[in-house]
Parts: structure tokens; sequence; C-alpha cells
């Protein structure tokens, strides 16, 4: 189990960066379709493609240096010392140590789900969260694999991977609004008898629907992939598989939705905060965390 780990954590770093590159190179595609579709030819299309991509990546660029403390203060978490709560700050401390990564920051929020989510850009700059209802309900082994599950999350840099396939997602949902606003409100230096023009506004509306769609998909099937991924390195840290899998039944058997996460945050989250179980493959196809059942099953099979 162990060298399958290592592999795969190493392979999640590297592929970080892979990622990024080719679904930059994807959204710029769809730019410069959206450019032709309207029009645009030569110096013109390039325009229209630049002005696209500087604006996302303003936005992208504040997200990702700041996106921690949206997160922190969309969900009403309090950060906290070792004083406020000794048990809980000592175990992320054994465990930072353990895995040797810095010490996250803290935090703890006022809401009965048993929940908890790591965010941050780097080891450097993360921080983890737990929900009074989750320490309220874990005996301290479950508690460890809960937060060993979110250590991992930022010692796989998945903090950093979500964070930038959901800003890439959330520049196609924007690139594709602007495209059909332009396209609606008419405008630009346009070559309207291109002959090819028909077919190329066809696809780009055609693209500028599916496009945001299919990156959502995308993100979601990354999200579940990475919560198997920290579930494993969780309990490689631990080396007490059973004590994440405890707890993942105690919180798949919680009723009630989170009265702090958002649609923006959910992927976050250790378990979904909605409560929402996704039974058929259509379903799961748009949920951002596998079968909690699968998840226990693959931790009791180690």
């Amino acid at each position: 189990m162990a060298a399958t780990i290592y592999t795969q954590i190493d392979s999640n770093r590297h592929k970080t960066w892979l990622i990024m590159f080719l679904f930059s190179v994807f959204v710029t595609g769809v730019v410069l379709v959206f450019a032709y579709a309207l029009g645009y030819r030569g110096t013109g299309a390039l325009g229209y493609a630049g002005f696209g991509l500087i604006v996302t990546g303003v936005i992208n660029f504040f997200s990702y240096y700041y996106s921690d403390r949206m997160v922190m203060a969309l969900s009403r978490a309090k950060q906290i010392e070792k004083k406020d709560n000794p048990e809980l700050y000592n175990l992320v401390e054994n465990l930072a140590i353990g895995s040797g990564l810095p010490m996250p920051k803290v935090y703890i929020v006022d809401d009965p789900s048993p929940n908890a989510f790591a965010t941050g850009r780097n080891p450097q700059h993360a921080s983890i969260a737990v929900h009074t209802g989750l320490l309220q309900i874990m005996n301290k082994q479950e508690l460890e694999g809960v937060l060993a599950h979110e250590l991992s999350h930022v010692g796989n840099y998945d903090t950093r991977l979500m964070t930038v396939v959901v800003m890439l997602v959330g520049t196609l949902a924007l690139l594709a609004d602007m495209f059909l606003r332009t396209l609606w409100w008419g405008g630009g230096d346009r070559d309207d008898d291109n002959r090819g023009g028909g077919i190329l506004m066809i696809f780009g509306i055609v693209l500028a629907i599916v496009a945001p769609i299919s990156a959502q998909l995308i993100q979601l099937a990354v999200s579940r992939r990475r919560e198997y991924l920290a579930d494993a390195s969780g309990a490689l840290l631990t080396r007490f598989p059973d004590g994440l899998a405890d707890a993942l039944e105690k919180i798949g058997s919680y009723n009630g939705a989170s009265k702090t996460a958002t649609t923006a945050t959910a992927h976050l989250y250790i378990a979904n905060p909605f409560g929402k179980k996704a039974g058929s493959w259509f379903l799961r196809l748009f949920s951002t965390h596998p079968p909690i059942e699968d998840r226990i099953k693959r931790l009791r099979e180690m």
C-alpha cells in the first residue's frame, strides 16, 4: 500500500502543473474560437482573446493569493491558538511534524454538522478548519483520522490544485458569458462577410454552452479523485485506517446540512456538506465527493 500511495502523491504534485498548463491551453483555445465566431480576424482576434485573458487573469491572481481568507470569511471560521483548544491544536501539530509539513493555521467553525476542510495555495500558507459538530461526536482516533485526511490534502498539494481548477472553470464560465453578451449586443471590428462566419458562430454558441459544463464535470471528477488519495495518504500518516473509516461512518450518518458551507466551497470539505447522497451514476457525475460507503470500504480493506 505504502509504495502505491507514495507514487500517487508524487504523481499528483507533478500533474498539478500539467493540468494547469493543459487547462490554460484549452481556455485560450476557447477564447480564440469565441473571437473568430464574433467575426474578429488577425490582430482583432488576438486583442479580443488577450483582453479576456487579462481580465480573468487579474481575477485569478487575487483569487489564488487570497482564496483562503475568502473561504474562512465565508465560513465564519475563527482562528484558534493552543490555549483555546489544546487537544485539537496538539493533534494538528503532531500530524504536521509526522508528515514533515509546516504547522497550518487552525480554525473552528460554529456549525453543528460534523465536517472539516483545508485550504491554502501551498503548505506554507495552509489552514485547517473543523466544525464544532465534528469535535462533539469524534473520539481522539477518529478526529486524528479526519485531521490527517485534511493535512494530506495540503501535503499532496490538492488545495492548490483545486484552487487552480476552480479558478479555470470560473474563467471559462466568465469568458462564455462575455462571448454571449458581446454576441447579443454586437459591436467590435468584425468581418461579417467571412464565409465561415455562420458555422463559426454556431460552433461558438454551442461551445459557450457546453464548455463550462464540461469543465465543471472535469473539476468534480478531479475533486472526487483527490478525496480517495487524501483518504489513503491520511491512513498512511496515522497508520490506522479504521480511525478515518469510523469518522466517515459518523459523518455519513448525520442527516442535516451545513449552515456555513456554500456551493463554491463544497468541494473543500471531507464529505458533502449538504448531506446529499448521489445514488445513480448520473448524479455521481455532479457530486463533489465519491460515495462515502465506497471510501469506508476502501479504508477497511487497507
